[in-house]
């Protein structure tokens, strides 16, 4: 089987434990309930997987995969600091619009993380690559003069809480707000907190 079938395939049994996650969590599901959601035979899953927690562990490097070469070409030093982080909430609202499902499973994974140390090392990677992401933002805000003088880990690590605030919105319907109008009103408080008047 040639390499673009193969990622195809990965492809296929990845969408399936999404959807079983999100459906039945962690625990709850089975090797079963990918093999049924994704169509293919236990045998062909077995053949690119040994485990359901092999399957999420690589689900989470899946997304990885996909979101970071976008989030690291929204750092771009010809660009303000300001434009970055409009960029990076605005990416993440519209990632939110288009599949609310994987923020829902992202809550699964934050619960595992807190029981199994190695969904807990695999998010730790993945935060602290992204906390390093929007630091390099602040810190270029900083050195070039458009950000006031700030804990740049701190600032970072509140930007990333609030950003990952929107998750919140796949669990609670909230009277009068819709996530894009949570995403743009938070970014308005946080720019407003950074600039230089």
């Amino acid at each position: 089987m040639n390499e673009s079938k193969q990622l195809q395939r990965k492809a296929q049994i990845l969408d399936a434990a999404l959807a079983v996650i999100v459906q039945k969590g962690y625990e709850n599901s089975r090797m079963d309930d990918i093999v049924a959601s994704s169509k293919m035979s236990k045998g062909a899953i077995y053949w690119y997987y040994k485990s359901k927690k092999e399957i999420y562990l690589s689900l989470v490097n899946h997304w990885v995969h996909n979101y970071s070469a976008v989030l690291n070409h929204i750092v771009d030093t010809d660009r303000s600091a300001s434009d970055q982080l409009r960029s990076l909430f605005q990416y993440f609202i519209v990632q939110y619009e288009k599949d609310p499902v994987v923020f829902k499973a992202l809550l699964e994974f934050w619960s595992m993380a807190g029981r199994d140390p190695e969904f807990n090392d695999k998010l730790q990677k993945v935060y602290s690559e992204f906390v390093n992401l929007i630091s390099t933002i602040i810190q270029q805000g900083m050195d070039n003069g458009e950000f006031k003088n700030l804990d740049v880990d701190i600032t970072a690590m509140s930007i990333m809480v609030n950003i990952e605030g929107i998750m919140w919105f796949t669990l609670f319907k909230l009277k009068n707000t819709s996530a894009r109008e949570y995403i743009q009103t938070i970014s308005d408080f946080i720019l407003s907190g950074l600039i230089k008047k």
